[in-house]
């Protein structure tokens, strides 16, 4: 991107946290990282005393990381958010990058995942039903986080392969993933209803859904379309937070806190003396893979990694049950 581009929307020179909004819709950020990127920028910018970060650089970029970890006791990966930010700001949008940043990080507490086995999974499901029953289903079966099953588009699916096509996970990359055959018959279903819902939306001169900032320029005319609509859409229309100015009401995805209250209550109904959020279904995929002796890279790339690393504390997860060391009172 140039500096014309970054620093210049509509011939006029827009303030620094508008171009960090442009910059971040140019590369199809999602809008979560939007706000956290505005937000860790903000607080940088407030932390030195309102100073323009043109005038600053990696000394102050420092001191602030420095800050959060001493003073502001902040988790390794709230910590690494906030550098994320800055980098992206000095960079991208100043184009003036910081270099290598030396800093004290904060401590990574190394918690193994919680994880359920078989019967507590089917325990949650049974008290769990509808649309909440579905996400829920995906994300075990499929290994998703929950942001990317509720931002599955109709065009993700692909029920001959049976595979899903998970569209800007975690890192920006896609990736594909299973189609478990228990969903396939429930998600076509819920699909026609889907459809009925968008086809009364177009009938009100409405139906459009938001879609990422340069596909919404390539394709001006694809927010209508069927394939491009959310599987999960809102119950609700709204505007697009991202532009102000765009009165057009919209048919977003479902909200995540839909769902986490609908687990957390399924949970707590079946008795799961554990801390049970949708994540819990994503870390119980591949700890079940690895018991039936999935290879480890497969479940690497199911799940997204990019380290190798990050899949293997699901070992550490199996060995400590039937799979590990036999405890000596056994015998």
């Amino acid at each position: 991107m140039t500096t014309k581009t970054s620093r210049f929307i509509n011939g006029h020179k827009p303030k620094l946290l508008d171009q960090v909004r442009h910059a971040i819709r140019l590369k199809n950020y999602a809008y979560a990282t939007e706000q956290n990127y505005v937000q860790w920028i903000k607080r940088f910018i407030l932390f030195h005393d309102k100073q323009h970060p043109n005038t600053m650089g990696r000394a102050e970029v420092e001191a602030f990381l420095k800050h959060l970890a001493v003073e502001g006791n902040v988790a390794g990966s709230t910590q690494n958010q906030a550098l994320s930010a800055l980098l992206f700001l000095y960079g991208v949008v100043l184009e003036r990058p910081v270099g290598h940043v030396d800093v004290m990080w904060a401590k990574k507490p190394k918690n193994l995942p919680v994880v359920l086995t078989r019967k507590e999974i089917d325990k949650v499901f049974q008290k769990l039903s509808d649309v909440p029953l579905l996400v829920s289903q995906l994300l075990y079966g499929g290994g998703l986080r929950l942001n990317e099953a509720l931002s599955l588009r109709v065009k993700d699916v692909d029920f001959g392969q049976k595979l899903i096509v998970v569209h800007d996970g975690k890192g920006h990359k896609d990736r594909t993933t299973t189609l478990p055959d228990k969903v396939v018959a429930t998600l076509q279903a819920h699909l026609k209803t889907t459809q009925q819902i968008h086809y009364h939306d177009l009938q009100l001169g409405q139906g459009y859904t938001s879609l990422p900032y340069a596909l919404a320029r390539k394709y001006p005319n694809a927010n209508q379309e069927w394939l491009w609509q959310y599987i999960f859409p809102s119950r609700t229309l709204s505007r697009d937070p991202r532009n102000e100015d765009d009165q057009t009401l919209y048919r977003h995805h479902l909200h995540d806190t839909t769902i986490q209250k609908a687990v957390r209550s399924a949970a707590k109904e079946a008795k799961i003396n554990k801390r049970v959020t949708p994540h819990v279904f994503r870390h119980s995929f591949a700890t079940h893979l690895l018991e039936r002796g999935i290879d480890i890279r497969t479940i690497q790339q199911l799940m997204g990694h990019k380290n190798l690393n990050t899949t293997m504390i699901y070992t550490h997860v199996v060995n400590r049950g039937m799979m590990g060391v036999r405890s000596p009172l056994d015998d």
